[in-house]
C-alpha cells in the first residue's frame, strides 16, 4: 500500500478505518460489514469475509463528458470472498472493516 494517506473526495471517512486501510497487507483476512438503507427507513447490514488484496481509487464515468476535475473518486477495497470469487467494496460512511484473526 502506498505510504500516502488515503482520502474520498465525497465522504468524511473514520480515520481509525484509513488507518487500518494503510496498514492491511495481501492475504489478511477481513470481515466487511456495509448498511446499506432500504426505502425511508429500513436498514441492512450485509457482512462478508475474505483475505484482502488490494486498496486503490475507483474514478466514476460520471463526468466522462466534462472537466477531470469533475470525476468523483471513491476508495475502493478488493477482496477474495471464501469460494473465489474477486470482489469489490466502495467505501462510504457506513462501512465498517476489521481484521479477522489478526
Amino acid at each position: 500500500m502506498s505510504t500516502a494517506p488515503l482520502r474520498s473526495a465525497t465522504r468524511a471517512l473514520d480515520s481509525k478505518l484509513l488507518a487500518l486501510l494503510q496498514d492491511l497487507k495481501p492475504g489478511q483476512r477481513i470481515r466487511i460489514t456495509h448498511t446499506v438503507r432500504v426505502g425511508s427507513s429500513a436498514k441492512w447490514t450485509v457482512p462478508i469475509e475474505g483475505m484482502f488484496r488490494n486498496v486503490n481509487y475507483l474514478a466514476t464515468g460520471l463526468a466522462t463528458d466534462r472537466i477531470p476535475e469533475d470525476d468523483i473518486v471513491v476508495i475502493a477495497v478488493h477482496f477474495i470472498k471464501d469460494n473465489g470469487e474477486l470482489s469489490s467494496v466502495t467505501l462510504d460512511e457506513n462501512t465498517r472493516i476489521e481484521l479477522v484473526n489478526p
